[in-house]
């Protein structure tokens, strides 16, 4: 019927409704505004006005991180779309479930170099799980369920759906699908029986196991899995930089993180097992260095994974599962209970008794001057006065490699950073994400002097909506990493690394309205941090921490080198 008719624009807000989307992140501009005119006109969801296009995207990723739900952003066409690239592909890479709505010039004007027109499914392609651009309002509806579909399902990722001007003009009858099928889309849920008992049997076998845990572990709420596997083997694990958490860290049988800055006791015991158990992981460049090395030992590997693209493509392993990965440890974990084998106890205590001598040489210490306040000191203090319960945003850099490794994350979803992509400018949009899923949580941005001048501005959006984030500057002046690949690797020629004409972030801070304070002392440290979480709780505070300039990030694996190859001091 004629009045039961909407327009694309009002099929938009009504699916975004009928998903049950709470919160949406995003800029306005021409081609979207027959979309804003409805979101005005709507109470179902709450629109969270970004500075820039690339912050409304990853707020959205972070809320999605953070939540475990779709994270939504619309931009306009043409710059707008361009702008949320950078944001797409950071949650391409770390496999976070988003759809981005791009406004798109009218379906007359495509590819006739109309204004504010870019080919937003062609731009987007590489760094997307799927793209749309839909020319019919008649499948506006249902495109928009597959994209929410498709982004959440099998292995996550960000979903862009690209909407001509005139399709939000047109009208048709609005039905919302509950759900929908795709042929070519059939993502595996449950792994092999017959693989899942040679895991298993596997695993009882080992004389030096490891557990080597990712993110999939945490976007597919398999933290409880894990633990339960872990401690019915006594058996030690690690975990990449996306998947600190999905473990509690503070527990003995956690070695802690892996890779380029992991500790000795993860890097040596990941080379050295004969047994190792993948869970949700990719054996990235970052985590086992050259897989030549890696393969030079004798491992005999298991490989859980929702993606079976990820499985055999840097490493080869013996035992591919192809499942989701807490589906698939319930099964493992019902193999061990149920079976009459266990695990060699004097031969896991001769491993146990490697890796303490591996730990002992207690390779992150560092000089606790008190001249000058070492950056590693404030994340430990971070941790101190928020009781290892914040949530922890970060930017890239040294700050986020020193966060991963002193913050002692407890619980999934609390560490909210860029790891695949590595993208500066990340950390305080993410933050206002998390604080806009969680707004009695506390939440804290780590961040460097260069990542938080990449969208500094949206200081103006967490003073429009009295986000009380608390920012912490490990402020050196340099692009750290940067700088200490330049000192170990180009004779210290610190080209353009270091920055010589910062704003006073005090006074910054509180020309957007906020509460600024430069710290210099190392006794100042904690006083300030229990201020900020204090007397400011419900304030945003950007605490200007001015660090050691010439501290770098310890153990260090060059590129290229394998796991037992570290740099230490």
């Amino acid at each position: 019927m004629a009045d039961m008719e909407l327009t694309g624009a009002e099929i938009v807000v009504r699916c975004l409704r009928d998903e049950g989307i709470k919160h949406v992140f995003g800029y306005p501009g021409g081609a979207v505004l027959n979309i804003y005119d409805e979101i005005y006109k709507q109470k179902d969801f709450e629109h969270i006005l970004v500075r820039h296009e690339q912050a409304a995207v990853h707020a959205a990723d972070a809320y999605a991180r953070c939540t475990g739900q779709v994270g939504v952003a619309i931009v306009t066409s043409g710059p707008g779309a361009t702008n949320a690239v950078t944001g797409i592909a950071t949650a391409y890479m770390d496999s976070i479930p988003m759809v981005v709505i791009t406004g798109q010039v009218p379906t007359a004007a495509i590819g006739q170099d109309a204004f504010q027109e870019v080919d937003t499914v062609g731009i987007t392609r590489p760094c997307v799980k799927h793209n749309f651009l839909v020319k019919d309002v008649r499948e506006l509806a249902t495109t928009i369920k597959k994209a929410f579909y498709i982004a959440a399902t099998g292995r996550p990722g960000p979903v862009v759906v690209d909407v001509p001007k005139d399709v939000t003009q047109h009208k048709c009858e609005y039905a919302y699908p509950k759900s929908v099928t795709m042929r070519s889309y059939n993502p595996t849920s449950k792994g092999h029986a017959g693989q899942i008992k040679k895991a298993a049997q596997m695993l009882l076998e080992a004389k030096r196991p490891m557990i080597y845990t990712g993110g999939g572990v945490v976007l597919g709420n398999a933290a409880p899995q894990v633990a339960e596997l872990v401690r019915l083997l006594g058996y030690p694990i690690t975990s990449t930089l996306m998947g600190l958490g999905g473990y509690p860290s503070p527990d003995p049988l956690f070695l802690g993180m892996l890779g380029m800055h992991g500790t000795i006791e993860a890097n040596m015991a990941m080379q050295h097992c004969d047994v190792l158990l993948a869970v949700g992981a990719r054996f990235d460049d970052r985590v086992v260095g050259n897989p030549k090395h890696f393969a030079k030992e004798a491992h005999r590997i298991i490989h859980i994974d929702v993606d079976p693209s990820s499985i055999s493509k840097r490493v080869r392993v013996d035992v591919p599962i192809v499942g989701e990965v807490g589906q698939v440890l319930d099964e493992i974990i019902k193999h061990i209970k149920t079976g009459k084998e266990k695990p060699d106890q004097q031969a896991i205590k001769a491993w146990w008794a490697q890796i303490e001598l591996w730990r002992s040489q207690d390779c992150l210490k560092y000089d606790r001057s008190s001249s000058v306040i070492k950056p590693q000191y404030v994340v430990e203090k971070l941790y101190e006065v928020t009781q290892g319960d914040a949530y922890v945003t970060s930017d890239v850099g040294q700050h986020q490699m020193w966060a991963a490794q002193y913050y002692k994350f407890a619980k999934p979803r609390r560490w909210i950073n860029s790891g695949g992509l590595g993208t500066m400018g990340f950390g305080l949009p993410a933050a206002m994400g998390v604080q806009k899923a969680h707004p009695d949580a506390v939440v804290a941005c780590i961040t460097g002097e260069g990542s938080i001048q990449m969208n500094i501005q949206e200081l103006s959006t967490c003073k429009e909506w009295n986000l009380p984030l608390k920012i912490i500057l490990l402020n050196n002046g340099y692009l750290g990493m940067v700088r200490q690949w330049q000192e170990f690797f180009y004779e210290e020629r610190y080209a353009e690394s270091y920055m010589t004409s910062l704003p006073d972030f005090v006074k910054l801070a509180e020309a957007y309205g906020h509460v600024g304070m430069t710290i210099e002392k190392p006794e100042d440290v904690e006083p300030a941090l229990r201020e900020a979480f204090g007397k400011y709780k419900d304030r945003l505070v950007f605490l200007n921490f001015l660090t050691d300039p010439r501290e770098n990030v310890f153990p260090m694996i060059p590129a290229g080198k394998g796991l037992s190859e570290m740099i230490l001091v």
